[in-house]
């Protein structure tokens, strides 16, 4: 092979390198409700995906919790962006999560019902008709995926018989964790969601305490870091 050759093949390598790399920046772009700052333009915009975690207060940890509620049991602190599950006397494991931005805040007493790994996602039809006002057209259903807005794992909440239309359920953007800005659904970094997914069962008693109280009745006192099941487990 001639030298012009070498040459030639080396230009066309680098002219691939780059066409790859601009095709990297943008093929990880996630569909994902915007933040409450942003919601006057789309419920549901296309970004690149963002791995940064939230602040250290929102990550996993084992806490002492005051409640007269039974093990198994999920409490849904709304105002705080916390999630626990009940573990016994004065244990529970304790999640970040992020919720409804104003307006889209809710509450009460509801149970898991359904458990998919990797959902696929249904807008709401009022989700597609406000977004279709926009000029956005959202699709009928988007199968589960590494670009789903439900994440890697979904806990579908219901009030008696009938569908909540409110789920736990994962998220690409950990760093939306700590903020307002969903159409009530609860959401969690996909590592969180999978540890609670694997601990929870169908029926499970899910407390949302939020707007409204419709929770009625609930005591929990988050007594901080438990640093010996921290450390030593248990």
């Amino acid at each position: 092979m001639t030298t012009g050759s070498h040459g030639a093949l080396r230009r066309l390598g680098l002219v691939v390198a780059a066409a790859v790399a601009l095709g990297a920046s943008t093929a990880g772009a996630v569909p994902l409700e915007r933040p409450a700052a942003a919601t006057a333009t789309s419920d549901v915009v296309r970004i690149a995906g963002e791995q940064r975690k939230p602040a250290s207060k929102y990550w996993r940890t084992k806490v002492r919790l005051q409640t007269n509620e039974e093990p198994g049991t999920i409490i849904v602190d709304t105002n705080n962006k916390f999630l626990y599950l009940v573990e016994g006397p004065k244990k529970a494991t304790r999640y970040g999560i992020g919720v409804g931005r104003e307006g889209f805040g809710w509450s009460g007493v509801v149970k898991v019902q359904r458990k998919a790994e990797w959902p696929g996602w249904t807008p709401p039809p009022e989700m597609i008709a406000r977004e279709r006002k926009k000029g956005h057209i959202l699709p009928d259903f988007q199968p589960g995926g590494l670009d789903n807005p439900l994440g890697a794992r979904a806990l579908y909440l219901y009030k008696g018989k009938s569908d909540s239309g409110f789920r736990i359920h994962g998220t690409n953007q950990p760093w939306s964790i700590g903020q307002n800005m969903s159409s009530g659904c609860i959401r969690m970094m996909n590592e969180d969601v999978e540890h609670l997914y694997a601990r929870t069962s169908i029926g499970t008693k899910v407390i949302v305490v939020g707007p409204g109280n419709k929770q009625g009745a609930v005591s929990f006192d988050d007594r901080g870091v438990d640093f010996l099941r921290t450390i030593f487990g248990g």
